[in-house]
C-alpha cells in the first residue's frame, strides 16, 4: 500500500509515530510523512533545520516532506496556539503542492495533541481521494479544560466543534484507550468508526542487564531504593504529589530520579531547593530514547503519575507500555486505565490520583520488599506487555484496517 502520515511530530523528534511508520516500511509499504521542522521539546528547531532547509529527507527508506512552522519557543500558551495553528496553515497550504505527484491508497493521521493536526489530514484525504484513520492519542476539548490551558467556556465550545467535524470526517477513528470511547462518541464521534488501539513500546524497550561501566551508572545514585519516573515534565503529571511524598520520605534512603523535561521543569526544580531535597530528588533532563531502557535497568521502580480528574483517568500513559516492556515493577498514582493496567497486569502497586500519602506508602512498602519479590512484578509486567501490547500484533491489525478502507474505497 501507498500510505500518507500527518503528523505535527516526527523523527528525530520523540514520538511513536516513528516506530510505526518504520514498521509498516519494514513490512514492503511506500510511507510518505508529512509533518513540520522538529522543535520538541527544546522549543527551538533542530541543528541543521531551518524553515526552509531540509524540507525533504529519507529516513530509514521513509520520505518525510516538512513545512515550516513557528517553534514552540518557551510553550507559553500563546506560543503553542501559533505553534499548532502555523503547522495547520503549512500543511494545508503546502503540502497538496509538494505530494502533488503522488497518490496514496490511505492517509494516517497521528493526533498526541493538538487535534487540529487532523484538518491538514481531512485536506489529504479529499485531495487524494483516500480514506483517513486518525488515531487520537489525547482527549480534546477535555484535556485543554483539564489542564486549565483554555478557561472559556466559549472556547472549549468551539473546540468541541472542530473536533466533531474531525471525528466525523474520518473513516476509523482509533483511540488509545477504551476509557476514550464514551467521550469521542459524546462529542460527536460515530461509535461504528471507533477501534481501540493501544500504544506499545518501540522494539528497543526490553529487559536489559547493564555492564559495570556503562556511562548511566554514574549519572544514578547507587546508595538507595531507585524511584524513577521517565517523560514529560508537564501539568497533567502531578509533579508535585511526587514533591510532597519525596518530602514525606526524606529520611529514607530513597532516591527520585527524573528523566525528561517539559513546562514544569523549572517549578519542580525550584520545589525540590525549597525543600531541601536536592540529595534526594535528581533532574537528570531529557535523554536520548535509545538509553532509556539502560537507565530503566538501573530502577528499583518506574513511576507514573496523573493529576485527579476524569479526563486523565481515561488514558493510559505511554510511558506505562515501556516500563512494563522493560519488566520493571511499577507504581501509579493515577486513576482509571491506568491504575487498571498496572494492577491487571501485577506489576506493582496503585493509588489513587494526588494521593500523596498513598505513593509515600506504596514507595516505602516497595523498599522494603525483596529483590526477589520485584523482580517477579517485572516479570509479571512483561507478560502482560506480551499479552496486550505486542508490537507485531499490533501493526498486523492496523494494516488490515488499512487494507479494508483500501479496498472499500476501491469498490465505491
Amino acid at each position: 500500500m501507498r500510505i500518507l502520515i500527518v503528523t505535527q511530530y516526527f523523527w528525530p523528534e520523540n514520538f511513536r509515530i516513528t516506530d510505526l511508520a518504520t514498521a509498516l516500511k519494514d513490512k514492503g509499504h511506500e510511507v510518505v510523512v508529512l509533518t513540520g521542522m522538529p522543535n520538541y521539546p527544546s522549543g527551538e528547531l533542530y541543528e541543521g533545520y531551518s524553515w526552509w532547509a531540509k524540507n525533504r529527507e529519507l529516513m530509514q527508506g521513509i520520505e518525510v516532506v516538512r513545512v515550516p512552522l513557528f517553534v514552540r519557543r518557551k510553550s507559553k500558551s500563546w506560543q503553542l496556539v501559533l505553534n499548532y495553528l502555523s503547522f495547520v496553515l503549512s500543511a494545508c497550504l503546502l503540502g497538496p503542492w509538494m505530494l502533488r505527484r503522488q497518490q496514496f491508497d490511505v492517509v494516517f493521521s497521528y493526533e498526541p495533541s493538538p487535534v487540529t493536526v487532523g484538518i491538514p489530514a481531512i485536506l489529504m484525504k479529499w485531495v487524494k481521494r483516500a480514506p483517513l484513520l486518525f488515531w487520537v492519542q489525547d482527549l480534546w476539548p477535555e484535556t485543554l479544560a483539564a489542564t486549565g490551558a483554555v478557561k472559556s467556556p466559549l472556547l472549549l465550545s468551539m473546540v468541541g466543534s472542530v473536533v466533531k467535524r474531525i471525528y466525523q470526517s474520518c473513516d476509523i477513528v482509533l483511540v488509545q484507550s477504551r476509557g476514550f470511547i464514551e467521550p469521542v462518541v459524546a462529542v460527536g464521534g460515530e461509535r461504528k468508526k471507533i477501534r481501540y488501539y493501544p500504544n506499545w513500546a518501540e522494539s528497543l524497550y526490553q529487559p536489559l542487564l547493564l555492564e559495570p561501566a556503562a556511562p548511566e551508572r554514574s549519572e544514578v545514585p547507587d546508595n538507595g531504593f531507585i524511584v524513577m519516573f521517565a517523560g514529560n515534565l508537564g501539568v497533567a503529571q502531578s509533579l508535585d504529589t511526587i514533591v510532597a511524598a519525596a518530602e514525606i520520605l526524606k529520611n529514607e534512603t530513597i532516591h527520585w530520579v527524573f528523566l525528561g523535561n517539559g513546562r514544569r521543569r523549572a517549578w519542580l526544580q525550584a520545589e525540590v531547593e525549597a525543600k531541601g531535597l536536592q540529595k534526594k530528588v535528581h533532574l537528570l533532563g531529557s535523554r536520548p530514547m535509545e538509553t532509556m531502557p539502560a537507565y530503566f535497568s538501573l530502577a528499583s521502580v518506574m513511576l507514573v503519575t496523573l493529576r485527579d480528574d476524569p479526563v486523565m483517568a481515561t488514558t493510559i500513559p505511554g510511558k506505562v507500555q515501556s516500563y512494563l516492556a522493560c519488566a520493571r515493577p511499577v507504581i501509579g498514582a493515577l486513576n482509571g486505565e491506568g491504575a487498571r493496567v498496572i494492577d491487571e497486569s501485577g506489576a506493582g502497586y496503585s493509588v489513587a490520583s494526588d494521593d500523596v500519602d498513598g505513593l509515600a506508602n506504596a514507595v516505602l512498602k516497595m523498599s522494603r520488599s525483596s529483590e526477589s519479590e520485584r523482580a517477579e512484578m517485572g516479570e509479571s509486567a512483561l507478560h502482560y506487555y506480551q499479552q496486550n501490547f505486542d508490537r507485531e500484533c499490533l501493526v498486523d491489525q492496523l494494516e488490515t484496517w488499512m487494507r479494508e478502507m483500501r479496498d472499500s474505497g476501491n469498490e465505491r
